[in-house]
């Protein structure tokens, strides 16, 4: 089996596993589960400090989003930081860290925005031999309307200047985590980095409603007739958060900076593109409440496997997948595929024929016998038939040489850049004339 040990920004662990910050790392009986079951770290639910008391809803607290089968594939909560007394969680801390002193278990951490609270906290929590921090900067409900959590996150500045008082007075490698809510991550991944940040991870969860009850007419979860937005997670979010992951991967200016990669992770596969897009390690949260904590033996399996087979080490996978993310302008507009329909395991569903003939380019042809074939003169390549077959490799595309003669149709294979001047193209058509 392959080496999953992890060195995270110097933080060690037998794989790179961990739990994030959330309901499954809220008490040491749960942590205690979690390492008995493989996981390689834990990021602590958040702690806050000693004011305002911390009072969560007594009523439900998710919503959900399902596939048609019933696979849970997002969940948006509105539960807030650690509830429980910050001297229980802090001697849960030490008692865990000294039975487990080979697994990584890092403190999430949120304070009002001022250097006291943050000078407070830190001394508070330096005698738990915890790994390190983690700056909760990505809360979008309840804490970010007291001016923390994504409030601090959306604002750089705000950002560079709490990492620098964490740096300053604490001795602990320091992760900036951060929201999902702002219109590019870079500015503040920025910001964290000159703030002196060790790494970032991300995503934190995204600002959501997930359904509205129809009855009552509130958003869910429903509080007393009355709903309110909370911060969505789960595989729904792992597009968004792998295209952050990789932003910050491959910027001048933010490249080299380690990343805790978060959102979605489920498989083995879901992690190692994490890794390939250039994550240190990965954090998992929805999973684990969906399939208790054993799912991580799986994940460890899985990718060690996957190693094996393509006879790479754990930092070899790491950012593999980072040049190969450019910009639109970047593609190759010369490169030519067209789509193939496999007859043998075509089941003759016509769902193919219907989603191109009404909503894409009129590429398949309907014969006889409910036969579809793909019409190359009209076939872009869009790959909208493959990702509505039901058939797993049932159509596929192929590759086709630049300039090669396509003996299906006794012509020269061209770009479909040739758009202006394709015989379909009305506007070419009048230029034409």
């Amino acid at each position: 089996m392959a080496d999953l040990t992890s060195n995270f920004i110097g933080i060690k662990s037998p794989n790179p596993f961990w739990l994030a910050s959330a309901p499954p790392t809220d008490k040491e009986y749960n942590v205690r589960r979690a390492f008995e079951a493989g996981w390689g770290g834990v990021v602590w639910k958040t702690l806050g400090s000693e004011g305002p008391p911390i009072v969560n809803v007594s009523g439900p607290r998710y919503g959900a989003i399902w596939g048609s089968d019933r696979r849970l594939m997002g969940l948006n909560n509105i539960e807030l930081i650690t509830d429980r007394p910050l001297e229980v969680n802090l001697r849960e801390i030490k008692s865990v860290k000294r039975d487990y002193p080979d697994r990584a278990l890092v403190i999430s951490l949120m304070v009002p925005c001022d250097e006291e609270s943050w000078k407070d906290i830190l001394k508070r929590i330096e005698d738990t031999e915890a790994d390190g921090v983690e700056l909760n900067f990505g809360c979008p409900h309840g804490m970010a309307e007291r001016g923390m959590g994504s409030a601090v996150g959306q604002v750089p500045e705000y950002i560079e200047m709490v990492t620098r008082w964490v740096k300053q007075y604490s001795r602990m490698p320091c992760i900036v985590k951060l929201t999902p809510n702002v219109t590019s991550i870079l500015p503040p991944a920025m910001a964290a980095k000159r703030g002196g940040a060790d790494a970032v991870s991300l995503i934190n969860t995204v600002k959501s409603i997930t359904n509205v009850d129809l009855d009552s007419f509130s958003p869910f979860p429903m509080i007393d007739g009355k709903g309110s937005h909370g911060g969505y997670c789960g595989p729904a979010v792992k597009p968004i958060a792998l295209n952050m992951v990789g932003e910050i991967a491959r910027h001048h200016e933010t490249h080299g900076l380690p990343i805790s990669g978060i959102g979605g992770v489920t498989t083995w596969r879901d992690a190692a593109e994490f890794l390939a897009m250039g994550s240190g390690n990965v954090q998992v949260c929805t999973a684990a409440m969906t399939y208790g904590f054993k799912v991580v033996q799986e994940m460890i399996s899985g990718l060690s496997q996957y190693l094996d087979s393509k006879d790479m080490a754990l930092d070899d996978l790491i950012g593999r997948a980072v040049p190969n993310f450019v910009e639109w302008q970047d593609l190759n507009l010369n490169y030519v595929t067209k789509a193939r329909i496999d007859q043998d395991a075509c089941i003759k569903c016509g769902r193919c024929y219907a989603a191109c003939e009404d909503t894409s380019h009129q590429a398949i042809a309907m014969k006889p016998g409910r036969v579809f074939e793909v019409k190359d003169d009209e076939c872009v390549a869009c790959n909208l038939c493959v990702n509505v077959c039901p058939v797993e490799n049932c159509i596929t595309m192929e590759k086709l040489p630049l300039g090669a003669l396509d003996e299906r149709t006794g012509r020269k294979v061209e770009p479909y850049a040739n758009w202006t001047t394709h015989p379909n193209n009305p506007m070419a058509v009048k230029a034409a004339e």
